[in-house]
């Protein structure tokens, strides 16, 4: 066997500073061990300190909870309590229906290539996740990615090419994971009402922060005018996997022509427990919400983030030093000071937006927060 292609492109890779290793890490909580040193990490998408409880109700009759579901979901693996989180999410999300999915991946990817068809046009944000991306790959539809955010280029599209197709899908991250931003949500909803299209928005970055938890849609009042919600579970709800919500008739559709949803494993139960524990939090435990959102436009005040409600409590801040060996240095200076703040470099940015990515969470005490802000103005020269 020949490999040498293979180890070619690693060492491309190494040579550009990009190359990348697993290192074994506790991937929740605001403090973990490296090695023999402890770090304050600011790197997870924890955003409200839900998933290192370790909690959950049990609800089995023989007192045991299972640690996998068994089958795929049409098959022996949606139980009861897969039922009671998805009308759970349902009745959150303000929506007729949801379906729960292994991964938010699998959701966001799985969703767009069923819903999408042969004749059909997809219109998607040059900077959405690869999930969004991959998942227009897979559909038959013809996809058209238009700038980042740009309203007006949307606009001039659908008024010259709309009547070519037979339906219409504009589809957007809700809050883009490496910037921070928020979708024009309000734009892009009044185009898809002007030209009789539909919207897919991913708020897996937004589900229990913004919106008094319920996500980006209903902060900015648009969630009756957004045809199918993608979330993840991972995130702020502590958990793991992914759903899709929306009307009925799109959920039944899902479940009957959704591939990824069809012929995977369903979500274990134990996560399917820790998931519902999550959105009973969301309701019992604002403050953490309020929290994490409070820290965030702390954090972006200080760095002269100038943005605007909901957009300044997005947990998501990213410092641009454009150098991938420049975000990969100042990674490792403030590792060494303590905290775990890890670059991000192409391609999961565009060329020449290497970053450092600063996740917070509602279990970061105010003074770490301080603490992390003061070296980085002291690193960058900010005064």
């Amino acid at each position: 066997m020949n490999f040498d292609h293979l180890r070619r492109r690693l060492d491309e890779l190494k040579a550009q500073s990009r190359y990348r290793v697993l290192r074994p890490r506790s991937a929740v909580g605001t403090k973990f061990r490296d090695g023999e040193r402890w770090l304050v990490n600011f790197g997870s998408n924890d955003y409200l300190g839900l998933a290192g409880r370790g909690q959950f109700i049990d609800h089995s009759s023989d007192g045991i909870v299972a640690g996998g579901s068994g089958a795929s979901a049409l098959v022996s693996g949606w139980t009861d309590r897969h039922e009671v989180l998805a009308q759970t999410i349902a009745k959150w999300e303000e929506c007729e229906a949801s379906v729960v999915f292994p991964s938010g991946y699998a959701a966001c990817s799985g969703t767009i290539a069923t819903l999408a068809g042969k004749g059909d046009l997809i219109l998607s944000d040059a900077l959405n996740h690869a999930s969004l991306i991959d998942g227009c790959r897979l559909s038959r539809a013809q996809t058209k990615v238009y700038p980042h955010r740009d309203v007006d280029w949307v606009e001039q599209f659908l008024l010259a090419e709309r009547h070519l197709y037979e339906n219409v899908w504009i589809v957007t991250d809700g809050v883009f994971s490496m910037d921070g931003h928020i979708a024009p949500l309000r734009e892009l909803a009044s185009l898809s009402e002007r030209f009789a299209a539909n919207m897919i928005v991913d708020e897996a970055h937004a589900t229990g922060v913004l919106g008094e938890g319920r996500g980006v849609c209903h902060a900015l009042g648009v969630q009756s005018k957004v045809a199918v919600r993608i979330g993840t579970l991972s995130k702020a709800i502590g958990s793991q996997g992914g759903f899709a919500c929306g009307p009925g008739v799109v959920v039944d559709y899902l479940i009957n022509h959704c591939r990824p949803l069809i012929f995977s494993t369903s979500l274990s139960p134990m996560a399917i427990e820790s998931a519902i524990v999550g959105f009973e939090s969301l309701k019992s435990e604002p403050w953490r919400r309020e929290k994490v959102t409070q820290l965030a436009r702390q954090l972006r005040c200080q760095f002269g983030i100038d943005c605007s409600a909901p957009e300044n409590g997005v947990p998501i801040i990213p410092i641009i030093l454009k150098s991938d060996i420049d975000a990969l240095s100042l990674s490792q200076r403030l590792y060494e000071a303590g905290f775990y703040v890890p670059a991000i470099r192409p391609p999961t940015v565009p060329e020449g937006t290497s970053r450092i990515r600063i996740s917070l969470s509602a279990q970061h005490d105010e003074a770490e927060v301080v603490e992390l802000c003061g070296l980085l103005k002291n690193e960058l020269s900010i005064s």
